[in-house]
């Protein structure tokens, strides 16, 4: 193995954040038992807000961002892997505390490495990403509150944005009826190609109404938060659930418990970042399975290398990245 490998490192300076990518040694990796030689890697919001000084991501510098990254291990000191597995690590510290994806070479805990389905590619990993897990999360903890096709329609806001898109393929490949929710005046040819069948003028998701306003969702898919998740809130149907991942909207939600003791309205969090190994390694399976959808090609995806990655942070801080943006290890 080579001992130099290439990454894109932040660093700060009093207030001021530096970015660039650089060759590094393998000496500079991480603690952590697990070596991999990173394939493929993308661009989340989290990432975006890790390059900022008062992002409130990053836990150290230098720091290496990329929450996710799928590979293939070159050495390992844990009985679980061996030289040549295909893996994949999203969420826990990877990114954030712990040099992630924007990578050549990355080291990790094991206990953090989930072995890639057979029925993903590296690649495919990848356009699912943190994004797409946090979606398969949502879909299914709808289904364990209940949520059926016959019930109605399903509301997902952001709907470009990473989570939102995955959302919206998702269930649409489930047979339910999907209302996309966006900001953006030119997207509906987008949002119909991954499967919606209405879309919703983000303005209108994020003005107040009556604290039991019109029920009109079955069940919502959020990672937008704020007044969007009130809103969204206001208009589920009885004993319908919110799945809220987001706050790209705003952290602070002004409602009032009518929702939940008038209309029995569930509002389920999801975390995908510390997520159990078990249930983490059996929704990889799912979206390599009934999860899986036609999109992880074509318009949801865009595939950059390193030297674009500053264009791909700023474009998702600024709200205008539509699908994902795949980072590929072996451009430039």
């Amino acid at each position: 193995m080579s001992t130099r490998y290439r990454a894109f490192v932040i660093d700060r300076q009093d207030d001021r954040i530096t970015r660039e990518v650089v060759l590094r040694e393998t000496s500079d990796l991480p603690e952590g038992e697990v070596t991999i030689r990173v394939a493929w890697s993308s661009v989340n919001y989290k990432d975006g807000l890790a390059t900022l000084a008062k992002g409130g991501v990053a836990r150290r510098y230098p720091l290496v961002p990329g929450i996710d990254l799928a590979g293939t291990v070159t050495e390992s000191r844990d009985p679980r892997f061996v030289e040549g597995d295909e893996v994949l690590v999203t969420g826990f510290e990877t990114g954030v505390a712990h040099d992630g994806g924007f990578a050549e070479l990355a080291r990790v805990k094991a206990d953090w490495v989930v072995k890639r389905p057979a029925g993903l590619s590296a690649e495919e990993a990848m356009a699912f990403g943190t994004a797409g897990f946090t979606a398969a999360l949502s879909v299914r903890r709808l289904e364990e509150n209940g949520l059926k096709p016959d019930q109605g329609p399903v509301l997902v806001t952001g709907a470009t944005g990473g989570v939102g898109s995955h959302a919206v393929a998702m269930l649409a490949g489930l047979g339910y009826e999907v209302h996309a929710g966006t900001g953006k005046a030119d997207a509906a040819d987008y949002l119909k190609s991954l499967g919606a069948a209405a879309i919703v003028d983000r303005q209108t998701l994020a003005t107040a109404g009556k604290p039991v306003d019109s029920q009109l969702w079955a069940a919502v898919v959020d990672p937008v938060g704020g007044a969007t998740l009130a809103r969204a809130l206001s208009t589920t149907r009885y004993g319908g659930s919110v799945a809220v991942s987001g706050l790209t909207g705003g952290v602070k939600v002004e409602t009032t418990v009518l929702p939940f003791i008038l209309r029995g309205v569930n509002l389920l969090g999801i975390d995908s970042v510390y997520c159990p190994m078990a249930p983490r390694m059996a929704l990889w399976d799912r979206m390599a399975g009934d999860l899986k959808h036609a999109h992880l090609t074509g318009a949801l995806v865009h595939k950059i290398g390193l030297s674009g990655l500053d264009a791909a942070l700023a474009r998702i801080l600024a709200g205008g990245m539509t699908g994902r943006a795949l980072l590929d290890l072996s451009a430039d």
